[in-house]
């Protein structure tokens, strides 16, 4: 992802020093990102870090360590954050080995019933929002997740038609962001995706560019556009040309000249997030 963020930034042209600056801005002086209300936050943080790679501008490497080892092991982190430290950790040199250790022990607390992860404890069935942040989290740590092949069983509970993914399973309809971690997962797990779920995503490509969150949304938005640009790059799939100047003339209508982008059409706010998440479409689209 990241790689494909720096391809993104390539093409800002002479838009690179806002997108610096606005990035810049998103961390605090302790080396945390801030959320949309200006509050440190790791989730927040994984983004404004991963933006600055992005756009080749140096990490406080320094400032960002202690900020992370403020946060010890993760005891006092639910599974999401505990994902945002792996992460963190791996942009500024990795964690310590017992502290990587330790995040990915608490990790595996989280582990469903079906062999996938969800956000609370004891769950019988993960979801793949969950077993994408906790692929990713052993990933960042250089270590091997534990069974892949129950965390790939797993994904059989959460199919829904048309070749999609729901987070939950026996859903009527999938949804794009569940579908795009998905294939993202079973791409890096080298596993096959029936060619049915290209056709499915490349189905959400609004008229006006960009892609719906799931079938029969009312607008487009930049996480679903991302994520679903990433999933087809993995299977292979390529959107036609018109397909792309449309998905290229969204992303400019989300643009704002202090250096960001909005999450969709009705989002007054900016953030890290989001911004980055236009730097991954930019990549895949240029």
């Amino acid at each position: 992802m990241l790689q494909v963020a720096r391809l993104g930034a390539q093409s800002l042209g002479e838009s690179l020093p806002l997108v610096r600056g606005f990035l810049r801005s998103c961390l605090s002086e302790d080396g945390a990102g801030k959320d949309r209300d200006g509050r440190a936050d790791l989730y927040y943080t994984i983004f404004a870090i991963a933006g600055l790679a992005a756009v080749d501008e140096p990490l406080p490497v320094e400032a960002l360590q202690r900020y992370l080892t403020s946060f010890g092991d993760g005891a006092s982190l639910d599974f999401v954050h505990l994902g945002a430290l792996a992460r963190c950790w791996s942009m500024v040199g990795g964690a310590p080995r017992n502290t990587a250790s330790a995040i990915l022990s608490r990790l595996e607390t989280f582990r469903a019933s079906d062999g996938g992860y969800d956000g609370e404890r004891g769950s019988l069935h993960g979801n793949a929002y969950g077993g994408f942040v906790a692929l990713g989290a052993y990933q960042d740590s250089a270590m091997a997740l534990p069974e892949p092949l129950r965390l790939v069983q797993s994904l059989k509970f959460l199919e829904a038609p048309g070749g999609s993914w729901g987070n939950a399973p026996g859903l009527p309809m999938g949804s794009t962001n569940a579908t795009a971690a998905a294939v993202t997962m079973l791409h890096q797990l080298d596993m096959p995706v029936h060619s049915e779920t290209g056709i499915w995503l490349l189905n959400q490509l609004h008229l006006d560019g960009g892609f719906l969150a799931m079938p029969k949304a009312p607008i487009p938005d930049l996480l679903s556009t991302a994520t679903t640009l990433h999933a087809l790059a993995c299977l292979d799939v390529v959107l036609v040309p018109s397909a792309k100047e449309k998905c290229l003339d969204f992303l400019d209508s989300l643009w704002s000249a202090e250096g960001g982008f909005h999450g969709h059409w009705a989002d007054e706010h900016l953030d890290a997030e989001y911004t980055y998440y236009g730097l991954l479409a930019l990549g895949h689209l240029t």
